[in-house]
Parts: C-alpha cells; sequence; structure tokens
C-alpha cells in the first residue's frame, strides 16, 4: 500500500480562512497564554506553571502548585510559539522562548532529569506512579517542543536537555534486567520520541518508543504490581473500564475497541502509527486500522469529537453519543487529528484525510473563541444554559467559554495545531505529491531530485474551487494525487483548461504525466447542502438530521432563532430549500444558511404539564444556520446540531 509520507518543512500557508485563525493564535493566542502561565489573567484560575520552573530551579521558595501534569503547559505553548516563528518571524517572541527555556533548563537535575512536581517534592519518589503522575506524558510534550523549536531556530538548547533526559529515562526505563518495567500512564512520549529519532536517527529513540508500545498491557501487568509496591491508589478499581481506562488493561495488538481516556486513547494509537510506519510492524498497523474502524465508524460525533462521557473523560460503547452531555475534550480532537494523520503516513486512504478535515474545521477550532481569549475545555452539540447551570449531570458543559483552566491542556494544544496546519496539507512520497487539505499557499519539494513548487488558490471552505499552478525550473515527472472528500459528490477536473476525466481510488485522484512551469489544474467540489443522518443505533440522532455544507457541520443557535430550539424542527424542507449567504462582517465572515423550519409553540399548555386532549401547534419560521465552530461567540444562549426532520 502506497503511504502519504511524513511531515514537511517546506510548506506555508496564505489562506483566508485559516489566516485569520492564525493571526489570532499569533497576536492575541500566544501572548495570551503567555501571561496565563505567569498567572498574570486577571478572574482566571492560575496556572503555577512558570512558578514551578522557578522554584524547581531554587531561583524562588514554595511548594509545587497545580496537577502533576502542569510542565506539559508550557511544553505545549512553547511548540505554537516556535510553529508560528517559522512563519512569521519575531524576534520579541524568540527572544520570550529562549528566556523560558532557560528557566526550564535551570531546574534540569545533573543525571537530566526533569519534572517540577518531584523535583520540588523529593526525587526520591520519582518513577513511583507511572499510571498516574505524568512523568513521561510532561518529557513527551517537552521533546516535542524540542523538535519543533530546533527545526525552526536550529537552536538545540532545549533539544540537547531533552536528549539528556531521554538518556536518563532509557536508564531507568526499558526491557533489561534492572530496569522498570514501566510505560507512561498517559501517553504522547511515544510520538514525541519517533520525532526526535527523526533528528537525531539514534536507534536508542527507536528502540524506547517501540518498547512503550510493546510492553503496554504485558502480563504481568506493570501498573498493577507498581500500585502494590508503592500503595498507589486505583482510582478506577469500582468503573467498568478498570486498567483499560490507561488502554493498558491489554496488549494493544489485541485492542479491538476505543476505550477508556479519550485523549490517552488518541495519543497512544498515533505512537502506535508512527512505530508501525518506521519498523514496518504490520501486526501493530492492522491494530491501528481496527482501533481506527472503532473510533470513527462507531464512536465518533459528527463533529470530529470523541469521548462521550464525562465520567473518565472516556469512550462508552458503540453509538453512544448523547449530545447534551458529551464530553468531547478539545485535546481529543486534536488527538484525533495526528492519529489520522499518522494513518495517512501508512497509507493513503482518504477516509484518513476526511475525518482529519472533519475534526479540524469543527471540534478543534470550536474549541477557542474568535479573539482566542476564552476556551472550550467540553464542545457540545446541544447546550441549554440553565442546565449547565442547575443539572449537575451537565456541570462539565458550559454554555460560554472560560478564561483559562487549572486544567489547562486544551488551550496551548490548540495554538501548536493551529499554528502547524501546513504540516497536515501536503505530503510527498517518492514521485507523488499528495494534496489532503485543501489550503491557500505553497509547497516547495523535490520530485527525483527536480525541485517543485506547488502554488494552491482558494476560498475553502467557503467556496468550492481550487486552482494548483506548478513551477518547476525544467520539466519533470510526477503524479497530483488530490483528495476527493468523502463529503463530495461530484467534480470537475481541468488540466491547463481541458476537462480531465479521472476516477478517485482510495479517495485520491491521480494525475500523472510531465510537468512544466505554468501548469494549471483547477478541481471544483460541488458543495451543496447536505442534510446528514446518523446510523439508526445512534439513539440521540433518531428522527434528526445534520446540516452540513463542505467540511463544516451547521448548528441553530438562540441569537439568531429564540429560545426553546428544542421545540424547532425542518418540517418538509429539503437540502435545496437552504440558501447559503456570504456575511463578510459576521462571526469572522462565514457562510450562513437560511432554510424553512417549524416551531411548535406551547400555547394552551399555560396551566398543564400532561394532556391527553391540548393540541399541538405550530407555525413556520424561518432559520438561520451558523458554523458550528463559530458558536458561543455572541450572547449567552441555546445551541443545537441534530434538529428533528
Amino acid at each position: 500500500m502506497l503511504n502519504a509520507g511524513q511531515f514537511l518543512q517546506h510548506a506555508s500557508i496564505r489562506d483566508p480562512f485559516w489566516a485569520r485563525i492564525r493571526e489570532v493564535v499569533r497576536k492575541e493566542g500566544i501572548p495570551y497564554q503567555w501571561r496565563a502561565l505567569n498567572d498574570q489573567i486577571p478572574d482566571a484560575e492560575p496556572s503555577y506553571c512558570m512558578r514551578n520552573f522557578r522554584i524547581a530551579a531554587g531561583q524562588e521558595q514554595g511548594a509545587h502548585a497545580g496537577y502533576v501534569f502542569q510542565d506539559s503547559d508550557v511544553a505545549k505553548w512553547l511548540e505554537g510559539a516556535a510553529y508560528t516563528l517559522r512563519w512569521h518571524p519575531d524576534a520579541e517572541l524568540e527572544a520570550t522562548v529562549d528566556g523560558a527555556i532557560e528557566q526550564i533548563v535551570a531546574a534540569q537535575q545533573p543525571d537530566g532529569y526533569l519534572d517540577t512536581y518531584y523535583i520540588i517534592n523529593g526525587l526520591d519518589k520519582r518513577w513511583t506512579n507511572l499510571k498516574d503522575n505524568h512523568e513521561l506524558y510532561c518529557a513527551g510534550h517537552m521533546i516535542e517542543a524540542a523538535v519543533a523549536y530546533y527545526h525552526v531556530t536550529g537552536k538545540r538548547v532545549l533539544l540537547d536537555a531533552m536528549i539528556r533526559y531521554v538518556d536518563y529515562i532509557d536508564s531507568v526505563l526499558g526491557p533489561e534486567e534492572g530496569k522498570l518495567h514501566g510505560y507512561p500512564g498517559h501517553p504522547v512520549i511515544e510520538m514525541a520520541l519517533m520525532r526526535l529519532y527523526d533528528i537525531t536517527k539514534d536507534p536508542k529513540h527507536l528502540k524506547l518508543a517501540k518498547y512503550f508500545v510493546d510492553q503496554r498491557g504485558q502480563a504481568p501487568l506493570y501498573f498493577k504490581e507498581e500500585d502494590e509496591r508503592n500503595h498507589n491508589p486505583f482510582y478506577w478499581k469500582d468503573s467498568y473500564f478498570q486498567y483499560q481506562y490507561y488502554q493498558a488493561g491489554k496488549p494493544v495488538r489485541e485492542q479491538a475497541d476505543a476505550e477508556g481516556h479519550s485523549v490517552r486513547a488518541m495519543y497512544l494509537y498515533s505512537g502506535m502509527a508512527d512505530v508501525a510506519r518506521e519498523t514496518g510492524d504490520e501486526s501493530l498497523a492492522e491494530a491501528c486500522r481496527r482501533l481506527w474502524d472503532s473510533t470513527v465508524r462507531r464512536r465518533m460525533y459528527v463533529t470530529g469529537a470523541v469521548g462521550s462521557s464525562e465520567y473518565g473523560e472516556a469512550f462508552t460503547f458503540d453509538y453512544d453519543l448523547p449530545n447534551d452531555t458529551i464530553y468531547g475534550e478539545t485535546c481529543a480532537a486534536i488527538g484525533l487529528v495526528f492519529f489520522a494523520r499518522r494513518m495517512l503516513s501508512l497509507e493513503a486512504k482518504g477516509e484518513y484525510a476526511d475525518v482529519m478535515e472533519r475534526a479540524l474545521y469543527n471540534g478543534v477550532i470550536s474549541g477557542m473563541q474568535l479573539d482566542g481569549r476564552k476556551f472550550f475545555y467540553v464542545n457540545p452539540l446541544e447546550v441549554l444554559p440553565e442546565a449547565s447551570y442547575k443539572d449537575h449531570g451537565k456541570r462539565h458543559v458550559k454554555p460560554e467559554r472560560q478564561k483559562w483552566f487549572g486544567c489547562a491542556c486544551c488551550p496551548p494544544n490548540i495554538i501548536r495545531l493551529v499554528s502547524s496546519i501546513e504540516d497536515y496539507v501536503y505530503s510527498v512520497e517518492n514521485d507523488n505529491i499528495f494534496v489532503h487539505l485543501y489550503v491557500g499557499g505553497d509547497l516547495q519539494t523535490q520530485v527525483g531530485g527536480t525541485p517543485v513548487k506547488l502554488n494552491v488558490e482558494t476560498e475553502y471552505p467557503w467556496k468550492d474551487d481550487i486552482k494548483l499552478t506548478v513551477d518547476v525550473a525544467q520539466s519533470a515527472s510526477f503524479a497530483l494525487r488530490l483528495r476527493i472528500p468523502g463529503w463530495c459528490r461530484a467534480y470537475t477536473v481541468k488540466c491547463n483548461g481541458e476537462i480531465v476525466q479521472t476516477t478517485a481510488q482510495e479517495g485520491y485522484i491521480s494525475l500523472d504525466g510531465v510537468w512544466n512551469a505554468g501548469d494549471t489544474v483547477e478541481l471544483s467540489l460541488d458543495m451543496p447542502v447536505m442534510l446528514v443522518r446518523a446510523n439508526p443505533r445512534v439513539y440521540e440522532d433518531a428522527g434528526k438530521v445534520a446540516v452540513m455544507r463542505g467540511p463544516l457541520v451547521y448548528c441553530l443557535e438562540e441569537a439568531d432563532n429564540s429560545r426553546n430550539l428544542h421545540l424547532v424542527s425542518l418540517g418538509d424542507a429539503q437540502s435545496a430549500d437552504f440558501e447559503p449567504q456570504w456575511k463578510p462582517d459576521k462571526l469572522g465572515g462565514i457562510v450562513e444558511l437560511h432554510s424553512p423550519g417549524v416551531r411548535e409553540t406551547d400555547a394552551g399548555w399555560e396551566s398543564a404539564l400532561y394532556s391527553p386532549d391540548t393540541p399541538l401547534q405550530s407555525e413556520p419560521v424561518s432559520l438561520t444556520w451558523i458554523p458550528y465552530y463559530a458558536w458561543a461567540n455572541r450572547a449567552l444562549g441555546e445551541m443545537r446540531v441534530w434538529v428533528r426532520r
């Protein structure tokens, strides 16, 4: 099976949709989050993150504060800042990053260890609770930050510090006699080690990543032994998922369903796919495919959100996808993007890019306010604000984004993904150039030793036309492989103005031939409004539809449609009855949809709660639909994705 290559470093983004979001991240999100990490946001939960590093370095006095994984917040911020510097050099930001790295490295211990929780609370306690205390998780995120900053700036201070830390980790953990045979309770270091290996080519880094994947869930179960040896609590002893909360209830090659904590699952599966690609391990690749199928065919929301239960932030069972009590953590949707991109690196199948696109345009960017200063942890598909405040079972569902969180994993996760979106758009494998996502910008690469530049112009996702222009110094033979999205039912392709007849294979059309400077490809993807049904086994969505146009999921919001959205239905309206309208001054610029609908009224029910003979009355209404990602950017109010038919 042809794979779709690895991440690229020579792509740029000039895209109206993503440029706005990225500029918000650069101008607002990154400085705002830096202030949050330094406890400078009034009326927001304190982070304590940078304070912990100063205490660990002996620069301040005090106790560790915040969660055991607090170090990871600044690691993700560093990664996001590094990627921003790749496409917008900024001496002031770079100096801030260098200063942050100086503070972090100052806390590193002589043996290479770097984790403020244990440096402050006692190094004798380290490695005693791999299950819950996130040492390897924090290390993984810091490795990823170091790799990103090295790629962008060439600076090695943090990279060398993390290589020393990995050397120390390798001396403590592994299959050899005398080492702890453990692995992370929260995966991410697997992905990180593979990215480090791409730089160093040190077999130790690949071996350690593979060990963490292979050892997970093996008998005797390390986490159980660790709990008994160190008297650690087991928070999930009365749960249905037990150690599968950590995806450790069985070896990874025996796992068939997406289970347990959803972010842990996505990060683990991503690392598994990385190791499978690099080692050619087909049994591991097949496990990734099974877990992919479980996730996206039976346990994923229409927005690309995953993790349906607040209890354990976890998956539950097939087709259990409640809209109002969903968890749908932003980090889990981001993790799904990671997983999808890495499955593309295993094999070029459009379904992986379809899911990557679905999550990016819906479940990921919904997690950040349009101004970059507030965030969702939970991303619901149905909200009644009063229920969020008064129903204990919905207390986790916030009707408006928050300034910050004590557990602030999601905000910096968004900025590192949005700032690196170019790494998800293209890939190159041998003489194939893949275009996975339609984002305006340039790709500079080589095919058969010949430099090739590919320019993409589009106003996607609002418009359906994409123009690609080839720039080569001399004729070059290669294949352009263009994804035809799964939502697209009809398309046309023109090469140099002439219509080309071609059929998609595995979700991609292939345009093979000899290319010259100035050659163009014009791709038009029909983008009508679609009324999407859920599998009948999704009981929450029976008799309902979701509205989509292109990759975007739409929703009804009280600001446009008044209260009591549960009384609204589409009646007999069909997709052809929807009218798209470009609104440049609304919610940052959106295509808004208008459709006829029906609203039931409560006329005659003033004094009755139940009645056998009070008639139901309804009236025709005009409905206004906005992209799901843009909800909760105006007045506090109701929101609903799935609507009765």
